[in-house]
């Protein structure tokens, strides 16, 4: 009987003979006895939203039972800018359950992701990676229900300029090749990252396309599976390392800025949650509408989606893709199927009709679970987000939905259900709250919602402090204007957040 698992793409799962979730130390050390390997590296995220590495050379059995049972010593004031040089010294602890080989190693080499803790070996207060954890446990404790996530991961390729059998400008949705010219690319990153251990739902060429400066640039997207949040925020990690590497070995450049330039599409992170109780889906009621737990979750969301941004959209250019017509949102409020609001209810499986067995005549009327795939969708955030920062909000706002009296009203008086960009609902969007235009507005935002994110210990003072300093800094309140003056600027502004998050 063939094995499961061995059609699981993280080659560690073979080695060891159990799924990601249940390795132990005893697993990777046996991995590393029979399989040759020389290496491990740890791998954790950084205040600027970035993977960062430490690699070890395995001496012998005994020092890597030692690094993965102790960890490592590292300087957390250089890794936060919320930790003090004085105070600085962290430890890095593997978890076992994210453990891969590497696959850009030509030293075999397994790979794992850290956890952060403190001199007193406590989980460290102000880790991103942590306060993703507390707002998870919160929100279980508040709703019984457990939080489930998973991202959209958009981002330009730019190679040499390309001639041949050109797309149509800004037409390049799931556009196939040799119109689309890096399909093969984004399936060798679709490969790897399944590699890692990331659950992929599927990969397709996105809208943006066009030539400046004598490059070509080619938007792509990558789409997740919903897992609990926690694993959603290290795919994503995960997958952004993979693409930049790849590309790096291929030539390429990659970019998950919010915006290259203007009149083209800018890239998003679109965040899917769900609701879920004991394992099934916990969006929809009996009658396959949305339930009322679902629709407090999206009365948090619209509630917080002010400060949500201060998290979401880091950088000034990250306000240049927050603008009308282009898929990307600038007004509170929600619908189905809306691609103009900030939260959206996607198009569900919630049709009783057998679509397989009319596209399939000769087959068999097939069993269906109605309404297992259903999300809610906020448009808002880039890729310049800390995506620990990003979900670990997303968790805390859809509790506060629970919280909140008038929940149900809140969603009811917020719901769109047309293009609020057209001419003819100009009143209604003008009565519609709109989201912050800078990082200065959102820091302005975060500052007045900041007790609700440091709520049961969650968002701890000092990482906002650092987050509210970080997006004054920009001093980017009258940036439009003077982009408006000034073209070049936009384009330093570009060169300087290319490679951000």
């Amino acid at each position: 009987m063939n094995n499961p698992l061995n059609q699981i793409p993280n080659k560690l799962v073979g080695y060891i003979g159990k799924r990601q979730s249940d390795f132990t130390r005893n697993d990777i050390i046996r991995a590393v006895q029979e399989h040759g390997i020389q290496m491990v590296n740890f791998m954790y995220p950084g205040g600027d939203g970035r993977l960062k590495t430490l690699n070890f050379i395995i001496n012998d059995i005994e020092y890597l039972q030692t690094i993965l049972t102790t960890g490592e010593r590292v300087d957390g004031s250089s890794l936060f800018p919320f930790i003090d040089a004085q105070s600085s010294d962290l430890y890095v602890i593997p978890r076992y359950r994210t453990a891969f080989i590497d696959p850009f190693s030509e030293i075999p080499t397994i790979t794992m992701l850290c956890s952060f803790f403190d001199k007193d070996g406590k989980p460290l207060e102000s880790a991103p990676e942590y306060t993703l954890a507390k707002a998870c446990d919160e929100f279980k404790k508040a709703t019984g229900l457990d939080f489930y996530a998973m991202g959209e991961l958009e981002y330009y390729v730019a190679m040499e300029e390309q001639t041949d059998f050109p797309a149509v400008d800004q037409h390049g949705y799931h556009e196939s090749e040799p119109f689309a010219k890096t399909n093969t690319f984004r399936t060798e990153c679709m490969s790897y990252i399944a590699q890692t251990g990331g659950r992929i739902k599927y990969g397709h060429s996105e809208v943006g396309n066009f030539t400046l400066d004598g490059l070509t640039y080619e938007q792509n997207e990558i789409e997740f599976l919903p897992v609990p949040a926690q694993e959603a925020a290290d795919q994503l990690m995960l997958a952004k390392w993979v693409i930049r590497n790849l590309a790096y070995r291929k030539g390429y450049n990659v970019t998950f800025a919010p915006k290259i330039t203007t009149g083209k599409a800018g890239s998003g992170l679109h965040i899917h949650m769900c609701l879920m109780n004991n394992g099934r889906n916990a969006m929809l009621g009996p009658d396959l509408k949305l339930s009322d737990e679902a629709r407090k979750m999206i009365a948090g969301l619209l509630t917080l989606a002010p400060s949500i941004t201060a998290f979401g959209n880091t950088v000034p250019t990250s306000y240049f893709r927050l603008v009308p017509h282009q898929e990307a949102p600038t007004s509170i409020c929600w619908g189905d199927r809306n691609r103009s609001v900030l939260v959206r209810v996607p198009l569900g499986w919630t049709t009783d009709a057998d679509m397989s067995a009319v596209a399939n005549p000769t087959e068999k009327p097939a069993k269906r679970v109605v309404g297992e795939k259903q999300t809610v969708e906020i448009r808002s955030a880039d890729g310049s987000a800390n995506v620990y920062q990003l979900l670990a909000a997303l968790a805390v706002a859809c509790r506060y939905g629970f919280e909140l009296d008038d929940a149900l009203g809140i969603t009811s008086r917020g719901y769109v259900s047309v293009n609020i960009h057209s001419a003819q609902y100009a009143d209604k969007l003008a009565s519609l709250e709109s989201l912050p235009d800078s990082c200065a507005a959102s820091a302005r935002c975060l500052e007045a919602q900041r007790a609700i994110y440091e709520k049961h210990n969650i968002f701890s003072p000092s990482m906002l402090d650092a987050q509210i300093a970080m997006l004054r800094a920009y001093d980017d309140s009258d940036l439009r204007r003077r982009c408006a003056a000034d073209r070049s600027l936009l384009h330093e502004l570009v060169m300087r957040h290319i490679h951000c998050g």
